[in-house]
């Protein structure tokens, strides 16, 4: 605990280039290009702490305004993704998960429980924050938050093999698939809702042209553009002065507009260590069948996505406020709403209606799930404040943490709600699904093998 807490208090942006420069010396990356990839992750940490505090400096008295002028009950503040992945690798838990995943992830795959390799290592930050939060939980326990974060890394990479077919055939893209649990929590919801949908007489003909109406949303399609739009809706309903409101406007178009900026910053760090790991594999597993678990950034721009983030927002909003018993206001996490999509759209089929049904039904669930979580995600988020000063976990008096970027996620809450509320009981049924889970996929793979040497 003592060697933990002292890289805990170095900080993610100092920490991470560190341990991702170890693992780019360790997969055969020169000692100059690894470390460049390492910096340009710790560079993005500082930026999640920039824009971070920038929303929650400019924005936490208007929403405070707005609950007491309109006596809403909205204390959970949107820290977006940067707070989460901040929460993640900034402990005990977050540390070590690349190393050990990988490890685990070779081991599904030598005993055939799974074909996916997941060299997507910038989000691997979704199974260190559920760690995170059971390892705070369970008063600092490593191994309950080992325990959440590997329950989570099994159940996503069956997943992802057992969506692989429709991904790649949907997208054109052979031979990948998504081993993201955000994305894969839309999964059931997909497949439940678009199956009740279709029993509706008629249902499939209501389809709108999404690359159509891409075209017409034009400049409003922008991220920057629906930022400022909803920034200056929150100043003028919290009765700010012309220049507050646009201000706020402003500021939110920044945050919009900056996310999608520092995500790329991690990606060109992790790009190079990713394709150095796609290498080792290609060699390692050679005439074997294996997908390369890719980020869903692969596949956000697809006109439906687009045009479905576009309805949803103002309507997520506006659900956010009058849904009983939720407690959150989303902001930071508009930036993220393309993410709903990549695993949905494979089994709406591109369908517009459809698609924005099964978004919107997810999102109404998912404000409990957020709401319910955040007492514990800001006790989190509050302690690795205290040990690092990273400000991008810095939560705003009087609010507590939030995001709908994984907070939200099915397979995320899950597993949450089934340790806390359950404990053994639950962890016990979590070993079940993933046993099984992994039991089905084994079943898969070797009769597809057998098939395939059959052929040969």
């Amino acid at each position: 605990m003592n060697v933990f807490s002292y890289i805990i208090q170095l900080g993610a942006s100092v920490m991470m280039p560190v341990i991702f420069t170890i693992i780019g010396l360790c997969i055969g990356m020169k000692f100059g290009k690894a470390l460049k990839s390492g910096l340009f992750v710790g560079v993005g940490f500082v930026g999640l702490g920039i824009v971070t505090a920038l929303l929650t400096d400019n924005f936490k008295d208007p929403l405070k305004a707005i609950e007491s002028l309109f006596n809403l009950n909205l204390s959970v503040f949107d820290m977006g993704w940067p707070a989460a992945a901040s929460v993640a690798y900034n402990t005990a838990v977050g540390a070590l998960i690349i190393p050990i995943c990988l490890g685990i992830n070779f081991l599904m795959v030598i005993t055939k429980t799974t074909r996916t390799v997941n060299i997507d290592l910038w989000n691997y930050w979704h199974f260190a924050f559920i760690g995170a939060v059971a390892y705070f939980v369970f008063d600092q326990s490593l191994a309950w938050g080992y325990f959440a974060a590997i329950i989570c890394y099994v159940i996503t990479l069956v997943m992802a093999d057992l969506t692989a077919e429709k991904f790649q055939k949907f997208y054109n893209l052979p031979g990948i698939s998504v081993p993201q649990p955000f994305c894969q929590s839309f999964t059931p919801f997909a497949i439940a809702i678009g199956w009740l949908l279709d029993k509706i007489p008629g249902f499939n003909k209501l389809n709108v042209d999404a690359e159509g109406l891409k075209k017409k949303f034009g400049v409003l399609g922008e991220p920057l553009v629906l930022g400022v739009i909803v920034g200056c809706i929150i100043g003028i309903v919290a009765k700010c002065n012309v220049k507050g409101v646009l201000s706020l406007g402003v500021t939110m178009g920044a945050v919009m507009e900056l996310i999608p900026r520092i995500t790329k910053l991690f990606i060109d760090g992790l790009m190079p260590i990713s394709d150095r790991t796609k290498e080792v594999v290609d060699r390692k597993f050679k005439g074997k069948k294996v997908h390369i678990g890719m980020s869903p950034a692969l596949v956000i721009g697809h006109p439906t996505a687009l045009v479905c983030t576009l309805f949803l927002i103002p309507t997520y909003i506006i659900t956010a406020v009058l849904l009983p018993g939720n407690e959150f206001l989303p902001l930071a996490s508009l930036a993220g709403m393309f993410y709903l999509f990549p695993m949905m759209l494979p089994y709406t089929k591109g369908n517009v209606v459809k698609t924005y049904i099964v978004g919107f039904v997810t999102l109404i669930v998912g404000l409990w799930f957020v709401t319910n979580m955040a007492p514990d995600f800001t006790k989190a988020a509050t302690a690795v404040y205290v040990q690092t000063q990273d400000k991008a976990a810095h939560v705003p008096d009087g609010f507590m943490a939030g995001s709908m970027d994984f907070a939200s996620s099915l397979i995320g809450y899950a597993i949450y709600a089934l340790t806390k509320y359950a404990k053994f009981f639950g962890a016990a049924t979590l070993l079940a699904i993933a046993f099984v889970l992994m039991l089905i996929n084994r079943k898969r793979i070797v009769a597809d093998e057998r098939a395939s040497n059959a052929t040969n």
